[in-house]
């Protein structure tokens, strides 16, 4: 396992263990809360999804046995408090493939970052509609849906540009009071021509797009400090 304070890098050979922990909905839903809402007890953590106490104590026991939560400072002697270690949790796509345990986690990882998407822009409609974000939000808020035409090497580029651009603009907003969490889900999978694509697309271009406002909104990607091509915050 490799980490720093803020990523948790898994390896599919290392930490099968680990790997397979994170597989359950309910812990990955429990490590995003913690992550995004900061450290909590089992019965706070229950309240938030709905699940029995027992439940969540039991989950973030597995958690923390990987290595991903660790007991908070406590209010009080009655109930555990728990905190997330990291920020991130990210990993090679070229590791990931090389075992069935690799690609199934993937494919689960990625389908819960879906997940998050859809529940993100309900919130996100309602919060607005209910007067809780300010108008200033409705501009930049957005998805975008693009389809370019791009080589492998443009494509980490492309991803390598973002990331080091939400980097910077994140530590410049960190102390700015006017901040919010945005949820940033972005998307590279490029697809292989069918026979018939590929026939149309030696006489022409095509490309179709749907824009909404602004830019990329949101990564499926890897961490960009020498890991692999995905990373998921797992967020709930």
């Amino acid at each position: 396992m490799d980490s720093d304070e803020h990523k948790r890098v898994l390896d599919p050979e290392r930490d099968t263990a680990a790997l397979k922990a994170l597989t359950h909905p309910l812990r990955i839903q429990l490590l995003g809360l913690l992550r995004q809402d900061g450290p909590a007890t089992a019965s706070e953590l229950a309240a938030r999804t709905g699940e029995s106490s027992a439940s969540t104590s039991y989950h973030l026991r597995v958690l923390a046995k990987y290595a991903f939560i660790a007991e908070a400072e406590h209010r009080d002697g009655r109930e555990r408090r728990w905190r997330a270690l990291h920020t991130l949790t990210s990993w090679s796509n070229e590791s990931m493939e090389a075992t069935e345990a690799g690609r199934a986690f993937v494919g689960l990882a990625r389908r819960r970052q879906i997940e998050h998407l859809e529940r993100s822009l309900a919130r996100y409609e309602a919060d607005l509609a209910a007067g809780r974000l300010g108008q200033e939000w409705v501009e930049p808020s957005g998805i975008t849906d693009l389809m370019p035409r791009l080589t492998a090497a443009s494509l980490t580029e492309l991803f390598d540009t973002v990331t080091g651009k939400l980097e910077e603009l994140t530590a410049r907003d960190a102390d700015d009071p006017r901040a919010q969490h945005v949820v940033f889900v972005a998307a590279g999978l490029p697809l292989a021509a069918h026979e018939h694509a590929a026939h149309e697309h030696s006489t022409h271009e095509h490309s179709t797009h749907e824009h909404a406002d602004r830019d990329l909104e949101g990564r499926d990607a890897e961490d960009r400090a020498g890991t692999g091509r995905d990373a998921e915050d797992l967020n709930p």
